[in-house]
Formats: C-alpha cells, structure tokens, sequence
C-alpha cells in the first residue's frame, strides 16, 4: 500500500505558502519578502521530491512497471507514456514538457545562489500546484480538500 499522506502534506504547504507568497504587500520590507520566496522554493522542492517518489511506488504497484530508474525524470516519462501525468488536461501532449520543466527547475534551485534560477521556479510553481494535485488525484483517486 502506497503512503500519500507525506506527499499532500508538502502539496497543501506548498499551496498555502504559494498563497501567502502571491498576496504579499509591495510595503514589506525586501529581506522579508526574500524569505517568504525562500520558503516557497523550498517548499516546492520538498514537495516535488516527495510526488516523483510517489510515483515511482505507483507506477511500481499499481501497474507493474518492473525495474524503475531512481531519478525523477525517467520516473516521468514513465508515467507520460503510461497517460498517467496530466498538464491542464489528462490528454494534454505538453504534459510531460511541462513535468521536464519541473524537474529542470528543482534542480537549478539547488545548484544557483545568484536567484535567478529561483525567481524562474517561482514563475513555474502557479502551474506546477495543480498538476501536482491533478496527479494526486490520479494516483489516489480521492478529490484535493
């Protein structure tokens, strides 16, 4: 039995602090500011990490998939070829472009300190939150509270 529980525990952080993020006063100081796109990103990677894990057991348990790599981006394509990642809709042919771009942006978050990198993550998570709970609600087929 697969555990989902870690997964939607970062997706729901990810979204409140997503949302936190996105009603931020232009007032508030820039150090503070930093710190809230700081925790986002973080927060974003800590979820992601846990949804292609996730998908791994999945693609593993649920269809029998033997062998699986143990890096995201395999895991993805995987999943792409088995319909099982959406991108807006299930039938969407962007969708695994767009689980690429994901892929490519949790890796330059920890690998780029001048926040260039980090600033084009931020642009991605907007998308990212609901194909990360559209494919929850794949896996789980229970509906996103």
């Amino acid at each position: 039995m697969i555990e989902y529980d870690k997964y939607k525990k970062a997706l729901k952080n990810l979204e409140l602090q997503f949302a936190n993020y996105r009603t931020l006063e232009d007032s508030l100081p820039g150090l503070m500011r930093e710190a809230v796109e700081e925790s986002v990103i973080q927060r974003f990677e800590v979820c992601y990490d846990c949804l292609w894990k996730v998908l791994k057991r999945f693609l593993a348990e649920y269809l029998g998939i033997p062998d699986l790599p143990n890096s995201p981006k395999p895991i993805f394509r995987i999943a792409a070829e088995n319909h099982i990642l959406t991108a807006g809709t299930p039938s969407d042919p962007l969708a695994i472009e767009r689980w690429m771009d994901y892929a490519n942006a949790r890796v330059d978050t920890s690998h780029d300190y001048s926040g260039l990198k980090a600033k084009a993550a931020l642009a991605l998570i907007q998308d990212f939150i609901p194909d990360a709970i559209a494919l929850y609600q794949k896996m789980t087929s229970q509906p996103w509270k």
